[in-house]
């Protein structure tokens, strides 16, 4: 039976008043086998999420620019010239979901966004500050994926995607009925 220390203090947590020093619970962890295949997988997607609000956050610390910032920069500094939404279909995301993001990087001076020639769609390219945002590679959410990828076979990588691309698709479908 796990015991924290007497002298460990949930105080610093800010949730309770008096400092711990009995165990906090008698029966053992749950086991998570008990939990099938679907919550097992959904208790790692959670922890995979909350990694990257996380990382997000850090970055945006260390960088000026949040995950999903980022993400929209590295993929518009690859294809100079993409709409928002060919942008928002390469992400998977209604375009709406793109405007904030959008909006303030335009505002930060990192995106710019140029009518096309008939003006019914706008153009989207990096600017000078932003292909320096763009150019960064350490501390960041993509370095940090990257590295953990390094460390899969291309074939188990690929077997990873194919099940979270299947996943998505899945829960899109469910979300319509």
């Amino acid at each position: 039976m796990p015991e924290w220390p007497a002298s460990f203090d949930l105080k610093r947590c800010g949730r309770y008043s008096e400092p711990v020093t009995r165990s906090i619970r008698s029966d053992p962890a749950p086991r998570t086998e008990a939990l099938g295949d679907a919550l097992q997988f959904m208790r790692v997607l959670w922890a995979v999420m909350h990694a990257l609000q996380q990382a997000s956050k850090r970055m945006e610390q260390q960088t000026g620019v949040t995950g999903p910032q980022r993400l929209v920069l590295r993929i518009v500094g690859l294809f100079p010239g993409v709409s928002p939404g060919d942008l928002a279909e390469l992400l998977h995301v209604h375009p709406s979901t793109l405007t904030g993001v959008l909006h303030r990087l335009v505002s930060r001076g990192l995106l710019l966004r140029t009518a096309d020639g008939d003006r019914r769609r706008a153009l989207l390219t990096l600017t000078a500050t932003g292909r320096r945002v763009n150019r960064l590679r350490t501390g960041t959410v993509e370095t940090a994926v990257t590295r953990s990828l390094r460390s899969l076979s291309l074939a188990d990588r690929a077997a990873a995607q194919g099940a979270l691309a299947l996943l998505a698709e899945g829960l899109s479908g469910a979300s319509r009925r």
